[in-house]
């Protein structure tokens, strides 16, 4: 639920964001429905490996699938961009790395003091 919610809020603003900038009102709705759509199936695999795997190969392969993902579109940003993939990559998964760290520990902390 918090995933759906919180995607649901994500493309709300950023179709806010389209609407300001963009020149076309069908290019913000159907990139907010696309936008909306990618993400919701992207949650909907990973509750899904959570649904059927055991909690610990659910967690990997879902970080698994997250970097996968996250390399993919790093890659594709830095062709876009015309800079070094590499960097592109680097920068991403090194932003990415600490988030996942501090969310564990940050979880566990959750976990000890109102489990």
């Amino acid at each position: 639920m918090i995933a759906v919610a919180d995607n649901i809020a994500d493309s709300l603003g950023i179709h806010i964001y389209r609407e300001t900038t963009a020149t076309k009102k069908e290019n913000t709705r159907m990139f907010t429905i696309e936008n909306f759509l990618t993400r919701f199936g992207i949650t909907l695999t990973f509750v899904a490996l959570f649904a059927f795997l055991p909690l610990s190969y659910a967690a990997a392969f879902c970080v698994a699938i997250g970097f996968g993902i996250l390399i993919f579109l790093s890659y594709l940003i830095g062709v876009q961009r015309k800079t070094s993939t590499i960097k592109e990559i680097a920068v991403h998964l090194g932003i990415a790395i600490p988030v996942i760290i501090i969310s564990h520990f940050l979880g566990q902390l959750i976990f000890t003091v109102f489990g």
